[in-house]
């Protein structure tokens, strides 16, 4: 049923004009509030005191759900709950998040009324709303959802809680509990929904790895050099990679120990790193197969430092750019291709030469394209491993190097660990 069958519906039951109500119901899924809870709660706004949820459907196990689901009753361990404020037509709601398993599988689900979910729990959520997150399906607990809790236990093969390393942290995660040292930190203002607001932001680390954090609410305990728990946080993508969201509902309590934090960044795949959808801090090993247009002696505009071509920002229009370095290089290894981007050191170390060679190479060829030439004489056709920043967005993959050496694996070595792998 589409938005127009949905509002006709509504007005013919409330006896209102159906303008006013598709407006309305227009506003309220543009803020991601499930139709069904939508619409329960323009009833309520026009004096229907019903919820707009129909029978009672049969039960279904969590793995038996899909994304074509209208409405399920499921049974379940609490895994994760964890409180929220989102806001929707100029109102703040707080909502519960977290994850609901049985012995078939998990499920994330959104809780927007308060039914006291606690981690443990095992309840009954009748006529629980399914809809379509990131391409899985995802439960919606509202008004029209009859919710028990049982006394009986489910034994689920998952542990209840959300404790998690960095590394194993996706975009979606809701509901985390994370022990952590905080390695950068800084205070700023941004402009926030609520005009100019203060935020904590900078990067955690543990043994697994690192990622870029936003403390909403700033903790006094999350300062740079210090080691704290984190209970109910969530993972958002910010700039293409996961990023930890720490807010009013988190729970910060300082460590007496410090928490280790990994020198090495986790060694990947390219085709592994790619399908996470991003990756703050990861290594991969393969072959520069081409130097990509672009690259070498590059102009940027003063402004807001993009890169312009012939003089023109696309921001700024005509502009006297400022020259500068950079390598945007396709590396594979087999799996998958990502564009490795070196910033002006990286590419200087690579080149051999500092930006006033390069403009003294590019004058004597009277080319400027000879720096590029320059770059992949020296780099294309070696194995390099880069460290750094992967994004994974609408226009390719993408790795901001923080590091670039050439491989010293042995490639004896490699194919016997794949082979090795294969086999078992």
């Amino acid at each position: 049923m589409d938005l127009e069958a949905h509002a006709e519906e509504l007005a013919s039951d409330l006896g209102v004009d159906k303008e006013e109500v598709k407006s309305d119901l227009q506003n309220l899924l543009e803020y991601s509030v499930p139709i069904d809870e939508a619409k329960g709660s323009l009833r309520r706004k026009y004096g229907d005191g019903s919820s707009g949820g129909g029978g009672a459907p049969s039960a279904k196990a969590i793995d038996d759900i899909t994304t074509d689901d209208g409405n399920v009753t499921v049974s379940g361990v609490v895994l994760t709950a964890g409180k929220r404020s989102i806001r929707y037509q100029g109102d703040d709601h707080v909502i519960v998040e977290g994850r609901l398993a049985d012995e078939t599988g998990r499920i994330d689900y959104t809780a927007w009324e308060d039914f006291g979910l606690s981690p443990g729990d095992v309840i009954t959520a009748g006529n629980a709303g399914v809809r379509e997150w990131d391409g899985e399906p995802e439960l919606n607990l509202g008004e029209s959802t009859s919710l028990s809790f049982e006394d009986e236990p489910i034994d689920v093969p998952y542990e209840v809680g959300g404790e998690a390393d960095l590394a194993d942290l996706r975009t979606g995660d809701r509901a985390v509990t994370i022990e952590v040292r905080v390695l950068e930190c800084e205070r700023r203002t941004i402009d926030g929904r609520d005009g100019e607001t203060e935020i904590l932001s900078g990067v955690f680390g543990d043994e697994s790895g690192r990622l870029p954090f936003t403390n909403w609410n700033p903790d006094p305990a999350i300062e740079e050099g210090a080691s704290v728990r984190i209970e109910n946080a969530y993972v958002r993508e910010f700039r293409g990679v996961p990023e930890v969201n720490v807010s009013e509902f988190s729970t910060v309590t300082p460590l007496d120990r410090d928490v280790d934090v990994g020198d090495e960044a986790p060694t990947m795949e390219v085709g592994a790193a790619v399908a996470t959808g991003g990756v703050y801090d990861v290594c991969l090993v393969g072959n520069l197969l081409a130097v990509r247009d672009g690259s070498g002696l590059i102009q940027r505009c003063p402004e807001c430092n993009r890169v312009i071509q012939k003089g023109q920002c696309r921001t700024h229009g005509s502009v006297d750019g400022v020259d500068d370095l950079r390598v945007k290089a396709i590396l594979d290894d087999g799996t998958g291709t990502v564009t490795v981007v070196l910033d002006d050191d990286l590419t200087e170390a690579v080149y051999g030469g500092d930006v006033d060679d390069a403009r003294e190479e590019a004058r004597d060829a009277m080319d400027q394209e000879a720096v590029a030439d320059t770059i992949r004489e020296t780099i294309v056709g070696r194995e390099y491993r880069v460290r750094g920043h992967l994004s994974v967005d609408e226009y390719g993959a993408n790795l901001d190097a923080v590091s670039f050496e050439e491989s010293d694996d042995d490639p004896a070595d490699r194919a016997a660990a794949f082979l090795s792998e294969v086999r078992a």
